[in-house]
């Protein structure tokens, strides 16, 4: 049996019967993955127990509750195989995935990450995304910079490039994503398959991004963090900056509203180097 060169990684927290379907749609694969890592980041259900008595083929990594950033990287540190796939554990892969990802790779000698189109459900309804979540391949970059503009799931990269833009930044309890495909996509084009090829599925509450509200105060972590870095062309560093801008307004005049002194002390402490205009990296 020929096996597609890839780790897929699986973090789950809780999440017994939704991380078995998702196990059940990499197994279906028409191309199989060589291997298949779970992360459990510390579930207080018996999620372990079940994916070790169901899937015995399944690489099940255990750690105490740090979150999702934590789990994926430990996954990539636990891989084989020169290519990454990431799945979150709410999602489902179609049985054709990586078949018709492997073979666009196989096309392209340069590619460094595949990503595909995605089929949304919400409250177990499918739902069409708007128009800013248009995804695209090539140089995208400058798409990134408004919200993440590349799904987790339907990602395969190699896994060579994480050694060298980094892995996901642990210190973000969410926007992760947002900030490692920031990195990656000032540097590489990406490949892009226009078509479905997983369920996305959403609207439950457990979901991180109901857990923190404001999640553009995290995206100005990632901007500042990149706009520090020297890593940006001029053309970059000033999208970057203008994006950075016009987030700080958003998040600065939401903490006003709130009369959230905190965050504004935070903000104007943690960006004073950015929002000085004599800062080089300020345009």
């Amino acid at each position: 049996m020929t096996f597609a060169p890839v780790s897929v990684i699986i973090p789950v927290l809780n999440r017994q019967t939704s991380v078995c379907q998702a196990i059940e749609s990499v197994l279906q694969q028409t191309l199989p993955a060589a291997e298949i890592i779970v992360v459990d980041d510390g579930s207080t259900d018996n999620t372990v127990e079940v994916l070790r008595q169901q899937f015995p083929t399944v690489k099940v990594l255990s750690q105490k509750n740090q979150g999702v950033s934590i789990a994926r990287n430990n996954g990539i540190h636990a891989s084989s195989q020169p290519w990454i796939a990431l799945l979150d554990s709410d999602d489902r892969w179609f049985k054709n995935k990586l078949e018709i990802q492997f073979n666009a790779i196989a096309s392209d000698d340069a590619c460094i990450l595949c990503h595909c189109d995605e089929i949304w459900i919400r409250n177990g309804k499918r739902v069409n995304p708007m128009h800013k979540h248009r995804k695209r391949g090539g140089e995208i970059f400058e798409h990134c910079l408004p919200l993440c503009a590349i799904s987790p799931s339907a990602v395969v990269l190699r896994t060579d490039v994480l050694n060298d833009i980094g892995l996901f930044d642990e210190q973000l309890p969410v926007c992760e994503d947002y900030d490692l495909w920031l990195r990656l996509c000032a540097k590489f084009p990406v490949l892009y398959i226009d078509e479905p090829l997983l369920e996305k599925t959403g609207g439950h509450n457990d979901q991180l991004s109901r857990k923190y509200w404001g999640m553009d105060r995290f995206r100005l972590r990632a901007l500042a963090k990149l706009l520090r870095s020297n890593q940006l062309d001029h053309a970059q560093q000033k999208l970057a900056m203008a994006m950075f801008e016009f987030k700080f307004n958003i998040v600065s005049t939401g903490a006003k509203k709130r009369d959230n002194h905190e965050l504004l002390t935070e903000l104007n402490t943690h960006y004073a180097d950015l929002l000085n205009p004599d800062h080089p990296n300020a345009g």
